[in-house]
């Protein structure tokens, strides 16, 4: 899996995470969020984009983005849910490497494209406890910009 930082340029995950590590050591006394979020955009594929932001709260951050080309048509549904995995899966490799690396107390959070106001309304609580569930933070819109915003500028 590549990764891509705009300034940077593409990156493995271990580089990937030995950058996100160096800028949480810059500032250790600063406070971070590390936020995942997915987003998808159907064209003659499915292009699905991974994003991976740490905030430095009120002092900025870096993002790194991945992106998958995937054939099959799905369901809003099954696109939603397939995000929500993607995102999942990442989130919960990122935690593990931060835990063996001394980083356990750095606040993940998944950012899920759904909200209250569209066609995602009815899937927030399913979504919300399967972010849960799974021991992370979720934010939906318009509190998502690791999906809405960061993911969604890369899926086009």
């Amino acid at each position: 899996m590549t990764f891509i930082n705009p300034t940077r340029g593409p990156m493995d995950f271990e580089t990937m995470f030995a950058d996100i590590v160096y800028f949480v050591q810059e500032d250790p006394l600063a406070s971070y969020k590390l936020i995942i979020g997915t987003d998808s955009q159907i064209g003659e594929s499915t292009c699905f984009v991974t994003a991976v932001i740490i905030h430095r709260i009120g002092k900025g951050g870096r993002y790194y983005y991945t992106r998958d080309h995937q054939r099959l048509q799905r369901s809003l549904r099954q696109r939603i849910y397939y995000e929500t995995a993607r995102s999942l899966e990442l989130a919960g490799r990122l935690a593990a490497k931060l835990a063996e690396n001394g980083h356990a107390d750095l606040n993940v959070e998944i950012h899920c494209d759904v909200g209250k106001n569209g066609r995602t309304r009815d899937l927030i609580r399913e979504i919300v406890g399967m972010v849960t569930g799974s021991g992370f933070d979720a934010r939906i819109k318009p509190d998502s910009f690791g999906a809405s915003k960061v993911a969604d500028k890369y899926t086009k």
